[in-house]
């Protein structure tokens, strides 16, 4: 056991309700606070003199300065793990080029298939361990990983395996998704149906014999895949006993409701939604993801993040980090971004990136500071908390610890 302190300020996230809007006003903040760790959960959160008078010959490490300290981040919507880039394609779109003519240039998510199918295992994993060690430096401990680029049997499975591979070079944890649902491919010889069912019968099998994933992804819009066909395949991927959560609203509105109703841990993207599905997401368990770097990379509209945690819904933030339309990755700076257009408190900003987010990933043991809690956390030189999103990603992570210890 060993306390960790003092810190300027504590901000525990502690007794903080899931849903709904909230106010700066209600977090739990401790001056010169101290964490005690025990092996790698929280044991108790306090005033650092109080705690290390209770514990006279308790272990200390001490904290140099003036430092803040959050619970570690959670990013729950990435697809790390590709080949290529896709510069040209953000060039093109500010070039006023539309989704369509840079798909059939050769962009689009079927570039980034092909550069993934042609990628040696070591390149891939190589390229997704730097991407997790950046993510790690803004403070996220706990990072969902979506397949999405191989679409077919054999590339899907090298994706989900690197996933599996990566998780024993870091000390993030990683959380796979199955997103072989990204589009149908181009090479496969058959219907949008028939490709569903092609994952339901031949990849969803192996993925669970191999224990690559337990969760399934599919996008759900114009350009990917139908409403009702989509409903179906979540249906029949819940059956065979995985979690589920949707690529949902982004262009179009309707697939959020689908989310909901069959029970998706999660319905992300969402900036196409429209009010009375807000309503409908509010009143349900599914957790409303807002992506602003998709929205920062396609020059798209904010997902209504404002109207949504009003309206009563659980509300994450995620990066969406992908080569095409979310290739920055920083997910505090697309936060404190989203943060200014949607009028969200920092309350509200740092719930969404931490145990909200972990909730989507049905993650319940993480996310906020306090007794019995994985001991994930973050630091930041500063006296003042706020000073984090008001730099909007500029000011880096000091410390970052992982079950207790700084990494």
């Amino acid at each position: 056991m060993k306390l960790i302190g003092p810190f300027k300020q504590v901000v525990t996230l502690a007794n903080l309700p899931l849903r709904g809007k909230l106010s700066d006003e209600q977090l739990e903040i401790i001056v010169d606070g101290g964490i005690v760790v025990e092996q790698n959960i929280i044991h108790k959160v306090g005033n650092f003199e109080t705690l290390k008078a209770e514990n006279p010959t308790i272990e200390i490490e001490n904290i140099e300065g003036e430092q803040i300290v959050f619970p570690a981040f959670v990013d729950s919507h990435t697809h790390i793990c590709f080949g290529g880039n896709r510069a040209n394609d953000f060039a093109m779109r500010n070039a006023g080029k539309t989704y369509l003519e840079i798909a059939e240039s050769g962009g689009g998510i079927w570039s980034s298939v092909q550069h993934t199918r042609n990628a040696s295992e070591e390149e891939l994993l190589k390229t997704l361990i730097e991407r997790i060690n950046f993510l790690v430096d803004l403070g996220i401990t706990t990072i969902e990983v979506k397949s999405g680029y191989g679409l077919d049997i054999e590339n899907e499975l090298k994706m989900l395996r690197i996933i599996k591979k990566a998780q024993n070079e870091t000390k993030a944890t990683l959380v796979p998704t199955c997103l072989s649902a990204h589009l149908k491919p181009r090479d496969f010889q058959g219907s949008n149906p028939e490709y569903l069912e092609y994952i339901i019968t031949e990849i969803l099998p192996k993925v669970k014999e191999e224990e690559l994933a337990n969760r399934v992804d599919i996008f759900i819009e114009k350009s990917a895949f139908q409403p009702e066909e989509s409903k179906e395949f979540l249906l029949k991927a819940k059956a065979l006993g995985f979690e589920i959560t949707v690529h949902a609203d982004q262009f179009t509105p309707g697939s959020s409701r689908i989310a909901v109703e069959v029970g998706a841990a999660s319905a992300d993207h969402l900036e196409a939604t429209i009010d009375e599905d807000i309503d409908f997401l509010a009143k349900s368990d599914t957790v409303a993801t807002a992506l602003p770097g998709a929205s920062l990379g396609l020059g798209e509209k904010f997902t209504p993040a404002r109207k949504l945690l009003d309206a009563g819904a659980i509300v994450a933030i995620a990066s969406d980090w992908n080569p095409g339309s979310a290739p920055m990755g920083n997910l505090i700076t697309q936060a404190s971004i989203l943060a200014t257009f949607q009028k969200l408190s920092t309350a509200e900003v740092l719930a969404g990136m931490t145990f909200r987010a972990a909730y989507a990933l049905n993650l319940e043991d993480r996310g906020q500071l306090k007794t019995g809690k994985k001991a994930d956390f973050v630091t930041f030189t500063t006296n003042n908390f706020q000073n984090v999103l008001y730099n909007q990603g500029s000011l880096n992570a000091e410390h970052v610890y992982i079950d207790g210890i700084s990494i």
